[in-house]
């Protein structure tokens, strides 16, 4: 019991902490699962509008939320890969894999998920590598390739540096 108040063997799919996460970008709105917004076919264009499953949260804890995220990116240990000019959110993350009944403390999944721009997202992402071999911790692995992809996700949707 004690293990899960920081998350040791608490199992989660990608898409659901996506999904989670998407929810703090979208104002406290679970929204369906979505890989596009149209469908080119013959001339024609079919737009897959955003559909909103339900709202777990309030806006404003999920505004909460998302303003520790981005302090987290700000301030801890990641800070040093995040693009200087852009506010986002995210999170670092290091789980230890069970072994044979017990953990490993050099086995892991290192993880990076956010979001950006923090006040105006246009994605979400993960980044997850299981069993990472340069360094066992999500802020050294994960993280510099959230923020590479993300500052090509800032590019294409044309939106520049506002800090």
């Amino acid at each position: 019991m004690a293990t899960a108040s920081f998350g040791q063997g608490i199992a989660v799919t990608p898409m659901q902490i996506v999904r989670a996460v998407g929810v703090l970008a979208n104002g406290g709105k679970l929204m369906e699962p979505q890989v596009v917004s149209k469908i080119r076919d013959e001339g024609r264009v079919t737009e897959i509008k955003p559909r909103v499953v339900r709202q777990p949260i309030s806006e404003e804890t999920a505004k909460a939320v998302a303003s520790i995220m981005v302090d987290a990116v700000v301030k801890g240990e990641a800070r040093v890969f995040a693009p200087k000019g852009f506010k986002i959110a995210g999170k670092t993350g290091t789980a230890q894999i069970p072994v044979a009944g017990h953990y490993d403390a050099n086995k892991t999944i290192a993880s990076f998920v956010g979001f950006a721009p923090a006040d105006d997202p246009k994605f979400v992402m993960l980044v997850r590598y299981e069993e990472p071999t340069s360094s066992i911790y999500g802020a050294e692995t994960a993280a510099p390739t959230f923020f590479e992809i993300a500052k090509e996700l800032l590019a294409y949707y044309n939106i520049a540096p506002t800090e």
